[in-house]
């Protein structure tokens, strides 16, 4: 086993483990100005946006190619309309597997 490697996954768990409990214990001791709180709600829709086009757009080291971004855009645009969750998925999933038994990459 490698001792390093263990005590480092360990070190990290602790740490994460730590950030999370001190979200909530922090947050009734510590005010921050509405302008910081509108600024931490965009940036986590900012992150949240940048790991789904980052997840949607590349596979290993290059582009996916087409099927899956449309799929993607598919399930997106019925999110948009505030569809349910479940038929999102099965429209992202169902357009990219079809666009895939035809060809496309």
């Amino acid at each position: 086993m490698n001792v390093p490697l263990v005590g480092s996954m360990l070190a990290l768990a602790v740490g994460t483990y730590a950030c999370r409990l001190a979200g909530p214990a922090l947050r009734s001791r510590i005010d921050f100005p509405p302008r910081v709180e509108k600024l931490l709600e965009m940036g986590a829709v900012v992150l949240l946006a940048a790991l789904a086009l980052t997840m949607a757009l590349t596979e290993e080291q290059g582009l996916a190619g087409v099927a899956r971004p449309a799929g993607v855009l598919a399930g997106g645009v019925l999110a948009w309309r505030r569809a349910p969750f479940l038929p999102v998925v099965l429209t992202a999933a169902g357009v990219t597997a079809l666009l895939r038994l035809l060809g496309v990459p």
